[in-house]
C-alpha cells in the first residue's frame, strides 16, 4: 500500500494510532508523506499568519482544533509565547503528548465538536480559531456543518476562524484539465500520460465546490463574513487546496 492510499480517509482513531506508531516521521503521524510537508511548514505558517491576523496582536485567546504534532503547532506555540496569547490545543491525548507543555497552553483531549460542555463554557471568547488540514477528515468522521457551527460559536466579536488546507476535488479537476495541470502531472508522476479527469460523477468522501461554498454560505447566513481564499502559490498543494476564512463582525 502506498503512503497516499494509507493516509486517505483517516478517522480520529486512525490518527490516535498514527501518533503512537513507532518508526513514523512527524509528518506521517499527521497523515502526510514526508514529500508533502518536509521543508514547507514555514511557508504554510506564514500563509496562516497573513490570513489569521489576530495572531499578530497581543494577549489574545487562540484555539487550534486538531493541531497534530509536526513543526506547525510548534511554530504557533512559539508565536503565542512571544505575543502573550493564551492557547488551547484540542486533539487526542496521543497527539497532544507530542507537544510541549507551558503555562499559557491548555490541552483539551477531545474529538471536536464532541465536547459540548467545553464549547458552551467558551462561547464567544476566542479571538482566533485555527483548523488546518482537518476538514476533509471531518467529512469522513463526523457532521461537517455541526463542526462549523461549533467552531463559529467560539468566536468573540471580530474573532477569526481559519479552516485551512481544504482539498477541493472540483478545483483539482479544473487544474488537471488545464495545460499547466497536465504538465505538472507528467513531471510529478514521471510519465507521458495525461491525468485522468472525470467530471459529473459521484465523489464519495470528497469536498467539492458545493460543500466548500455551502459552508461559506452557512456562516454568512448566521451573521458572519466568510471568504474562500487561495493559498500562497509556494505551498505544496496550493493548486488544489483552498482556505475558508470566517470573521465575526
Amino acid at each position: 500500500m502506498s503512503n497516499r492510499e494509507r493516509f486517505a480517509n483517516l478517522t480520529y482513531d486512525d490518527f490516535r494510532a498514527l501518533a503512537r506508531e513507532e518508526g513514523l516521521s512527524k509528518y506521517e503521524r499527521i497523515g502526510f508523506p514526508d514529500s508533502y510537508r518536509e521543508g514547507a511548514e514555514p511557508a504554510i505558517f506564514a500563509d496562516i499568519r497573513r490570513k489569521l491576523t489576530a495572531l499578530e496582536g497581543k494577549s489574545a485567546r487562540i484555539a487550534d482544533i486538531g493541531p497534530g504534532c509536526s513543526d506547525l503547532p510548534a511554530m504557533l506555540i512559539n508565536l503565542c509565547r512571544t505575543q502573550g496569547h493564551q492557547l488551547t490545543l484540542l486533539d487526542s491525548d496521543e497527539m497532544l503528548a507530542n507537544l510541549p507543555d507551558a503555562p499559557f497552553i491548555e490541552k483539551r483531549i477531545t474529538r471536536f465538536p464532541d465536547c459540548s460542555d467545553w464549547i458552551a463554557a467558551n462561547e464567544g471568547t476566542f479571538d482566533a480559531v485555527l483548523c488546518y488540514s482537518v476538514l476533509h477528515y471531518v467529512l469522513v468522521d463526523g457532521p461537517i456543518f455541526g463542526f462549523l457551527d461549533a467552531a463559529l460559536s467560539l468566536l468573540a466579536p471580530k474573532g477569526q476562524l481559519l479552516i485551512g488546507d481544504i482539498p477541493n476535488i472540483s478545483r483539482r479537476k479544473r487544474f488537471f484539465s488545464s495545460e499547466a495541470g497536465v504538465e505538472y502531472h507528467k513531471a510529478f508522476m514521471q510519465t507521458d500520460a495525461p491525468p485522468v479527469v472525470e467530471f459529473n460523477r459521484i465523489e464519495r468522501n470528497q469536498i467539492d465546490d458545493a460543500i466548500l461554498f455551502g459552508l461559506a454560505h452557512r456562516a454568512r447566513a448566521q451573521g458572519f463574513d466568510a471568504y474562500v481564499l487561495p493559498q500562497d502559490p509556494a505551498l505544496p498543494m496550493a493548486n488544489r487546496r483552498e482556505d475558508l476564512l470566517v470573521i465575526r463582525p
